[in-house]
């Protein structure tokens, strides 16, 4: 298994990899600060909660014809014109915010459309990946991915607190400069990231595009276990940390504790990210993903005894501290079983089926605890827990899934470099 050493030697990677991590970074500074401002702005907490919902919802719904576009348009010029359009969308903000013009409508018109351009982003930066990076060396480069992830998590909180301090205005222009700084390392990828010519039947028919890509995901029993089991753990694993959390804030727990839990999670995931490679290259992948999807199920019975933040701060660290390694081996499995003209289509897939189920969670969380009490409703979602484990673990699809360095391999893409780089 290749290690992070060997990975920064590929300049083409590292460019991407640097440039998605800036735009990252002040992504997640937006993502704290944008419900604060719609909150100062209204005295609302509908629209502070409607700030986040609508980024979401632009960026779910720009998935799937992302997925067509990355494997049908030029890859590099597709993550270059998300950045660059969020450079002018939040640079907006920060003028209307300096000239006390800042409306709601304008906040919130800005969040669909970044939520749009992130979509749009997220498709093509695995697509490239894919062409940049050997098959050998996918699990580092998506373990690589989890660590920036949780870097930007981490700093993101704090750091777009800071600037909301300074003015509201602030956070956007944060997240204009990293989008400016992502659009320029961007430019520093070399590789040819065109995608392979469509025949004159295949080209400009979208919806048969979509389809091929969705036959080709369900044709083959991995990727489609995968996709109905991918959006049940998100919304079993998501609605017991978030009951969790709010049994926390119900007993009175003041928020710097729970703020801790937080940084203490992240810690974690990037810790997780580090030995990623590691886990991955030691373990079969179907068996080490089968571990990962029942390793909440004992982590979460503590929450049910002892409702503290350092109850939910081992529990929730160790279970992402090997998350990680689910996350990376399985998507670079995916990545090598799945040909390049079909990496958009597939990862836009799997993404818009993870995130379909996220914002239920929630909702699962207070309904639970509406009608049971807080032990009660934990224990109801670890038993949910592990019947959404079964779904892997009975799969021999995902049980034989063996170590990479026996991944069957497809033709390698070849990152032709280019002299100039796309713009």
């Amino acid at each position: 298994m290749p290690s992070y050493r060997t990975l920064a030697r590929n300049r083409d990677f590292t460019a991407l990899w640097v440039g998605a991590t800036v735009s990252e970074l002040g992504s997640r500074v937006t993502t704290f600060a944008m419900p604060l401002v719609a909150y100062a702005m209204t005295g609302s907490a509908l629209w502070a909660a409607a700030a986040e919902g609508i980024f979401l919802l632009g960026m779910v719904a720009m998935l799937l014809p992302a997925g067509v576009l990355a494997d049908r348009r030029h890859r590099l010029r597709l993550m270059r014109l998300s950045l660059g359009s969020g450079v002018l969308l939040y640079g907006s903000l920060v003028a209307a915010g300096l000239m006390g013009a800042l409306t709601l409508p304008h906040l919130l018109g800005v969040a669909l459309a970044t939520g749009v351009t992130t979509g749009l982003f997220q498709p093509a930066e695995y697509s490239a990946i894919r062409t940049v990076v050997p098959a050998d060396d996918l699990p580092t480069a998506l373990s690589q991915q989890q660590a920036r992830q949780h870097v930007a998590s981490l700093v993101g909180g704090p750091l777009g607190g800071a600037l909301y301090g300074v003015a509201r205005w602030a956070p956007f222009a944060a997240d204009a400069v990293t989008y400016a700084l992502g659009w320029l390392l961007l430019g520093r990828v070399r590789a040819d990231l065109s995608p392979a010519p469509a025949s004159p039947v295949e080209a400009g028919r979208p919806l048969r595009d979509l389809g091929e890509g969705l036959r080709f995901l369900w044709a083959r029993p991995f990727l489609r276990v995968m996709l109905i089991w991918s959006p049940a753990a998100n919304l079993a694993i998501n609605a017991l940390f978030f009951t969790a959390l709010l049994r926390l804030v119900e007993a009175g727990f003041p928020a710097w504790q729970i703020g801790l839990v937080e940084t203490a999670i992240g810690a974690c995931g990037i810790l997780g990210a580090l030995v990623a490679p590691w886990l991955i290259d030691r373990f079969a992948t179907g068996r080490l993903t089968i571990v990962i999807a029942w390793s909440f199920v004992p982590l979460s019975v503590p929450l049910a005894l002892w409702n503290h933040p350092l109850a939910m701060a081992l529990a929730a660290s160790a279970g992402l501290f090997l998350n990680p390694a689910g996350n990376a081996g399985v998507g670079s499995y995916r990545l090598a079983i799945t040909p390049p003209e079909l990496v958009g289509r597939m990862q836009s897939t799997m993404q818009f089926a993870a995130m379909a189920t996220m914002p239920l969670a929630p909702a699962l969380a207070g309904g639970l605890l509406a009608v049971l009490s807080g032990r009660d409703a934990v224990l109801a979602l670890t038993a949910l827990t592990a019947v959404v484990a079964l779904i892997p673990t009975l799969s021999r699809s995902v049980r034989s899934v063996p170590r990479p360095v026996a991944w069957p391999r497809l033709a390698e893409p070849l990152p032709e470099r280019s002299p100039v780089a796309a713009h």
